[in-house]
């Protein structure tokens, strides 16, 4: 996906996270916010899944062990979701870290429980 199509695309991401924030108020847990953002990007016809494993890599082995990415949008975009006080970079290093490992270029870190959202909301990129 060219660079104008991921920057259309974050739009609507943006917009979908405002609107099942206004709806479902910032005080419920990460896995509701989850849920209903999928939802959501399902009535807007954008192809999203939810906890997608990704195998976990090490000097060419592939390790018993997966890490999940909470929303995967249009194979192209991780949504990493979170429901806390404040986000910190530990929130941020796992963002960046998905994004090397999977080599997507994209990436939002989405806290639900700031009174406004546009205060949880960052956009990360990896060689974009």
């Amino acid at each position: 996906m060219d660079k104008g199509k991921l920057n259309e695309l974050s739009k609507v991401l943006l917009d979908s996270c405002i609107e099942v924030h206004k709806l479902m108020g910032p005080g419920l847990l990460e896995s509701v916010y989850e849920v209903c953002l999928l939802k959501e990007l399902e009535i807007r016809n954008i192809r999203a899944e939810g906890q997608v494993p990704v195998a976990l890599h090490y000097k060419g082995f592939e390790l018993l062990k997966d890490f999940r990415i909470d929303i995967l949008v249009e194979d192209e975009i991780i949504i990493e979701v979170k429901a806390c006080d404040q986000l910190l970079p530990v929130h941020e290093t796992q963002l960046i870290s998905y994004l090397k490992l999977t080599n997507k270029k994209l990436g939002f870190l989405v806290n639900f429980k700031q009174k406004l959202l546009k205060e949880g909301f960052r956009r990360f990129v990896n060689n974009f």
